[in-house]
């Protein structure tokens, strides 16, 4: 960050999400876009298409406007909505500027560490599943993403959010437990 010393621990989280989440696009083969994966009724395409979708409206709450996702391009429409997400936090102003969520108004960079790490955190391990990558998780994040949903079950559980808590299995890890919580069979 260039106009700051200090980066935040959502900052960090977010960009460690994001590597993730980009690393899975580019492994993709192209034959796996059509894949089903662990969301209901989504097809890779569609999952990487709704994580577009929801970067460009933080992006928008960041005072940064895209075109919406592109069809035939979802993996450069996810590129360019996370680098927008990433042009406002480098901006010491705009990262720290109030917005509204579904807990009130926190700032910006508190929104993308908590709700759209979570949301991109999970949507990696669902697009792994159905591309069949690399399931496992960055470890820390997983940890941080569990530590900030526990306690924001019904927060978290809307019309548009995520679905039913599955039982971890005992001694679970925390991926597991995550996966678990977020609705998503692990097994």
């Amino acid at each position: 960050m260039a106009d700051s010393p200090v980066v935040s621990e959502h900052v960090e989280r977010y960009q460690a999400v994001a590597a993730g989440f980009a690393a899975r696009l580019a492994a993709l083969g192209p034959d796996r876009w059509d894949a089903s994966t662990p969301c209901e009724h989504w097809t890779v395409r569609a999952l990487v298409l709704h994580s577009a979708g929801v970067h460009q409206r933080i992006a928008a709450m960041g005072g940064t406007e895209l075109p919406a996702p592109d069809e035939a391009d979802p993996a450069g429409s996810w590129r360019s909505a996370s680098a927008a997400v990433l042009t406002v936090l480098d901006d010491p102003v705009r990262r720290t500027a109030l917005v509204a969520s579904r807990a009130g108004e926190v700032p910006f960079e508190q929104l993308v560490g908590t709700l759209l790490s979570a949301d991109t955190l999970i949507h990696t391990w669902d697009l792994a599943r159905g591309a069949g990558l690399d399931e496992n998780l960055d470890a820390r994040s997983v940890a941080a993403v569990l530590a900030f949903m526990m306690p924001n079950d019904e927060l978290l559980r809307v019309p548009g959010g995520f679905g039913p808590a599955l039982e971890p299995p005992a001694g679970a890890d925390d991926q597991v437990r995550l996966l678990c919580f977020a609705g998503r069979a692990a097994g």
